[in-house]
């Protein structure tokens, strides 16, 4: 792991932890376990660090996301299945959704960290646009941030709010009755490559 890296680990655990007043250059050295000043040689102001910090998280998450979906979801995925389960990797991880809310919340106070953090979020709902687009929304835009909010919500809910933790089950009925309401006329939630493939065969 680079060192850049290794203190953007340690900021995320000590966001999570600690919260955004324990997040100091010395803090995260102590983390990290690398010697005093190195946290100041990779990011010089703390500015620097919420940005490494946040650039991390979101390399993180979209990784997860892509192990999932790829370049799109395979023909005839199940997307209620897919979507279930990105989700439930993300409340699986509560440190670095933790971490997260905290940014979220330093991003209103800091222009530079909300323009950041605008941008990150943007890799997601591209994606969610296409991803809808692709299963026959007549409406891919609206549906794609309806999409991302719904997923938002059940992890704050879960993870910072008083909700219990969903079954599996509790999820996929979540995103199935989500993706019914979006793609009523669009069978049940099965990519419209998979529904293609059906009438053809």
């Amino acid at each position: 792991m680079k060192r850049s890296e290794a203190v953007a680990e340690a900021a995320i655990t000590l966001l999570a932890e600690r919260g955004m007043r324990g997040l100091t250059h010395r803090a995260v050295d102590e983390a990290a376990g690398l010697p005093p000043g190195s946290t100041s040689n990779v990011a010089r102001t703390r500015a620097a660090l919420l940005e490494l910090t946040l650039s991390r998280l979101t390399d993180l998450e979209e990784r997860l996301f892509s192990g999932a979906m790829g370049d799109g979801p395979p023909p005839g995925a199940d997307l209620t299945e897919l979507l279930a389960g990105v989700l439930t990797a993300q409340l699986r991880d509560r440190r670095r959704t933790l971490a997260r809310y905290e940014l979220a919340l330093e991003a209103t106070r800091r222009p530079e960290l909300r323009e950041i953090y605008d941008r990150a979020g943007r890799r997601f709902r591209d994606p969610a646009v296409a991803l809808l687009a692709a299963a026959g929304s007549r409406d891919p835009v609206r549906h794609g941030r309806q999409l991302v909010a719904f997923a938002e919500g059940v992890m704050f809910d879960v993870i910072a709010g008083a909700g219990a933790e969903p079954s599996p089950d509790d999820l996929r009925a979540g995103v199935r009755d989500l993706l019914r309401g979006m793609l009523a006329d669009q069978g049940d939630g099965r990519s419209a490559a998979g529904r293609s493939r059906r009438r053809q065969g």
